[in-house]
């Protein structure tokens, strides 16, 4: 079992930044995966960003203004969100995935809203 808690959304004016950050605890060692997803009112979850220890990932919509990072522990995992845009308010929640049985935990999410 892994527990995830997420932190930081808020509101924010377009153009402005935030930086999300996902505790992890539990089975931290069975980690894989770790992410970001978005959910907007009335849309299907999206990706962001995953990471893993070799590699980044991020939806073409955030590329170069998004970067995802974690600690080397695996015990949290971050989002910074630059020139933040009104298309990328919504529920934004942490996600991992473990190495072999390929399980998905997910945190209970934090809300960001973009607007002046």
């Amino acid at each position: 079992q892994v527990q995830l808690v997420e932190s930081g959304g808020d509101l924010v004016q377009p153009g402005g930044s935030l930086r999300l950050a996902c505790a992890a605890s539990g089975s931290i060692s069975s980690i894989d995966v770790m992410g970001w997803y978005r959910q907007a009112p009335g849309k299907q979850r999206e990706l962001v960003a995953t990471i893993t220890s070799s590699s980044t990932n991020y939806a073409d919509s955030v590329k170069g203004r998004f970067t995802i990072s974690r600690t080397d522990t695996k015990t949290a995992v971050y989002l910074q969100m630059n020139t933040l845009k009104p298309e990328d308010a919504a529920v934004y929640y942490c996600n991992v995935v473990t190495r072999y049985s390929r399980r998905a935990y997910w945190g209970q999410g934090t809300q960001v809203t973009v607007s002046s």
